[in-house]
């Protein structure tokens, strides 16, 4: 860290002790009363109340080790509980990822076009930080990553992350977001904060029917979902739900029916998740849940063109697409997961012991496509000039398994409370990538000859991409919570965590909560965290092309481990570390009125990043590159310290007027993120442009809005129920690949706003029929120079994306 980090960090942590032992003295001499927890939940209050009621009386909120705390602003740490009934049953959005988009303002998701594999899978954010900095769980446990690892796109540029969308949202209960890092609470990964998502365990069976479609007629979305929960004969509870989601191809090319196809890629998700619990005895239950997705999905590569330019023969051929062509990358994604557990109570221990799979494939078939060197060949020697079309470009798995112990116990004589808690952890991941065919990766008529290797779109995995690497990792954790009095409580956490092939971490957390007055919460924490590089990231290893000014360009990313890396001065990859501080308040002065306010700052050294471009110049490797036939090499390494400061913002008001129940939520979250330091290896000292210029640095700091809001208002009178909903997403700004250097500005997104709208009717209390919109107002990103933008399109997928407004009816119903 640096001595500016450390004395920043050292000087909040001794304010919060200091602080604590001043308000433990003062809360010990005032009169102590019980924390409020509001009036009970009235018959005739609203059914969203009601839900969110029974959510938070069965979810042990993050955080906390304490088994069923039940209230968000009583949390020391700023936790949001977003329960999904209502998404399930009137939501806009058909996918996790989206529906959390337009609900939580800390919250990033936004669909990429024109970036490869990336277009396949949603990545998803917190506080405009990477994907891989935010850490997924699933009733508690990790949930493992993707396969893949993002190469292009404004978001997640360099980054792994979590696919949200392999859980079907009628499975889900409620998300809960911990905007706080907890790497000692929960390990790697969560340095942004900590998802939870909790499945559904309830009696009855529901049924979702939706459709919806781009304004412009494309885009058609169908969904078809159920769930069923039942009692077991032993007291226990069994879910299973089904879901099929179908999502057509869009298309905003610029002009329109240009052979440059942009916009949401084809998607069909065939998911089935298995969750629930019986109890052995009277003092322990087994429980498990098992989930599988398939998913078949499409993405369009850039455009070919035809007779005329220079894409004939280097990357067409005029015998087989005279007039050009769009290749299209088409991925088999199998996602699986499982979790099987014992826990109980043993003389007022509360014990868990758990075994987590997760395993996560990618595989690539390239269609519509030619081996350009292939059909050049085939030309030199007397035919037409013909290649295949359809090519196995090969492809990469991920899988995680994850042991848990986690003991517990509340000690209700102790002080005005004491939790203690402990437990172990070992985990194994393994990352593969399996070659494609030969006519994907080959060149066939000479480097030089005219026509280029591999499969045009997407060139298959070489031999020399093969990997099989694995890695394991164990961990143990404290975690002591003291209320020292009813009003001012403190948490304590320290973990240990080693990991085969970059060494150990030690982090620790301070968290306090003082509740000045029955309606005032005060709160901070300061905590250390890590990041284990992925094994993605390390180790994967590719030949791809590139559209740089909208030309192409064969680019080779090379594993960590390489030969090139190392010929190019690039070290091994270590773990990111980081130091964060946060400080809040909630006020709830009624119990239809909360208010929450956060500050946060985060400090994080060693950020992994994908560096620039290295071309045939560089005097270490540039040789090297042009005998491989490429013109550029990219490498992923701890490159630079960054400093992120924000401030999240929650308000809720429920009332009753005219007859009628309405509920308001606002939401709002501001960040801003820096580079503050390059971290130049000494074989590339002075050499800081390379490493990160400064359309990767933008990459980094505006990879998401700087600030978002989400003003919501639903009312319900009688059968009829309506929901408005306006989305804020606050200014970006991206690089260009001329850079301002030569006088080129870089891309600047306004600010915009979308909103979403719906009407529902209940025809009876068990089935309703919603017609609503999103985007109602047809709000698009400010249009660019398509030759400076990374889609190589006038608009790229930032903010809210780029198609524009939908429509959609989705019919529930409850058995």
């Amino acid at each position: 860290m640096s001595q500016h980090r450390s004395r920043l960090f050292t000087a909040v942590t001794t304010a919060l002790w200091l602080g604590g032992g001043l308000l433990v003295s003062a809360a010990a001499a005032a009169q102590q009363a019980p924390p409020v927890t509001g009036e009970p939940q009235t018959p005739a209050e609203e059914r969203a109340e009601d839900a969110r009621a029974k959510t938070l009386d069965t979810v042990s909120v993050l955080g906390s080790r304490r088994i069923q705390r039940s209230s968000d602003t009583a949390s020391m740490s700023p936790v949001d509980v977003l329960p999904m009934d209502q998404a399930v049953e009137e939501g806009a959005q058909f996918d996790l990822a989206q529906t959390l988009q337009y609900a939580s303002p800390s919250f990033t998701s936004t669909r990429q076009t024109g970036a490869d594999g990336a277009d396949l899978i949603d990545g998803a954010a917190l506080r405009g930080l990477g994907s891989d900095q935010t850490l997924v769980l699933v009733n508690g446990k990790r949930r493992h990553t993707v396969s893949l690892v993002n190469i292009y796109g404004a978001r997640n540029r360099g980054n792994t992350g979590t696919d949200l969308n392999s859980l079907p949202l009628m499975a889900i209960d409620a998300v809960e977001v911990l905007r706080d890092g907890a790497a000692a609470q929960y390990g790697s990964d969560a340095i942004a904060g900590v998802m939870n998502i909790s499945l559904k365990r309830s009696k009855g069976c529901e049924a979702v029917a939706g459709y919806g479609e781009y304004t412009r007629g494309d885009g058609e979305n169908w969904l078809a979902t159920a769930y069923c929960g039942a009692e077991l004969a032993t007291g226990g509870m069994f879910a299973v739900t089904g879901e099929w989601q179908d999502r057509g191809r869009s298309d905003r090319s610029v002009p329109k029916g240009s052979p440059r196809i942009i916009g949401d890629s084809e998607v069909t998700n065939r998911t089935v998740y298995l969750n629930g619990d019986s109890p052995l005895g009277e003092a322990a239950e087994v429980y498990f849940t098992a989930g599988m997705q398939s998913r078949d999905a499409s993405s369009a590569a850039f455009a070919r063109e035809g007779i005329g330019s220079e894409d004939i023969p280097s990357r067409n051929s005029a015998a087989m697409y005279p007039d050009g062509f769009v290749p299209f990358i088409d991925g088999v994604l199998e996602d699986r997961y499982g979790i099987l557990g014992l826990r109980g109570d043993v003389s007022q221990w509360h014990w868990d012991l758990s075994h987590t799979y997760g395993y996560n494939e990618l595989r690539y078939t390239i269609n519509g496509t030619l081996n350009a060197s292939l059909a050049n060949l085939d030309l030199l020697n007397g035919g037409a000039g013909i290649s295949p079309t359809s090519f196995d470009a090969g492809g990469f798995s991920f899988q995680q398994k994850t042991s848990n112990l986690d003991v517990s116990r509340y000690f209700d004589s102790a002080l005005a409370g004491v939790n203690v808690a402990f437990g172990l952890e070992q985990r194994e991941e393994r990352y593969r990538i399996r070659e494609g065919e030969e006519g994907s990766y080959l060149d066939y008529d000479g480097a030089g000859e005219g026509g280029n290797p591999g499969s045009q779109g997407f060139p298959g995995f070489q031999p020399g991409d093969v990997t099989d690497k694995s890695r394991d990792s164990t961990a143990g954790y404290v975690d002591v919570e003291v209320n020292f009095t009813d009003r001012f409580m403190m948490d304590y956490a320290v973990r240990y965590e080693d990991y085969s092939d970059f060494g150990s971490t030690l982090d620790g957390k301070i968290a306090a909560g003082f509740r000045a007055t029955d309606t005032v919460m005060l709160r901070g924490s300061v905590s250390t965290g890590f990041r284990a590089p992925s094994l993605q990231q390390k180790y994967f290893s590719s030949t791809i092309t590139d559209f740089i000014s909208g030309e192409p360009v064969d680019v080779v990313i090379a594993s960590n481990d390489s030969e090139l890396a190392a010929l190019a001065g690039v070290p091994n990859l270590t773990e990111e570390t980081s130091e964060s501080a946060t400080l809040g308040l909630t006020w709830t002065p009624r119990d239809n009125v909360s208010l929450t306010l956060d500050l946060y700052r985060i400090d994080i050294d060693d950020r992994v990043v994908l560096s620039g471009d290295f071309d045939t110049s560089d005097p270490a490797i540039g040789p090297i590159l042009e005998a491989m036939d490429v013109g550029l090499a990219r490498f992923f390494f701890n490159a630079v310290d960054t400093k992120t400061e924000g401030a999240d913002l929650t308000v809720t008001y429920d009332f009753d007027w005219a007859d009628a129940k309405w509920s308001t939520y606002l939401g709002a979250n501001w960040n801003k993120t820096e580079v503050t330091h390059v971290n130049t290896p000494p074989a590339l000292a002075g050499r800081e442009d390379t490493l990160l210029p400064e359309r990767d640095r933008l990459f980094i700091e505006n990879g998401a809005p700087r600030s978002k809001a989400v003003l919501g208002v639903d009312y319900t009178r009688g059968s009829w129920s309506a929901s408005a909903k306006g989305i804020y997403f606050g200014e970006q700004e991206l690089g260009t690949f001329s850079g301002t250097e030569a006088g080129v500005p870089n891309q600047h997104y306004a600010s915009k706003a979308s909103a979403d709208v719906s009407v529902t009717y209940a025809f009876a209390e068990n089935t309703k029929l919603t017609v609503g919109g999103s985007n109602v107002f047809d709000t698009f990103p400010t249009k660019q120079n398509p030759d400076e933008t990374d889609n190589g399109h006038i608009y790229e997928s930032v903010q809210f994306g780029l198609n524009g407004a939908a429509w959609y009816v989705r019919l529930w119903h409850k058995f």
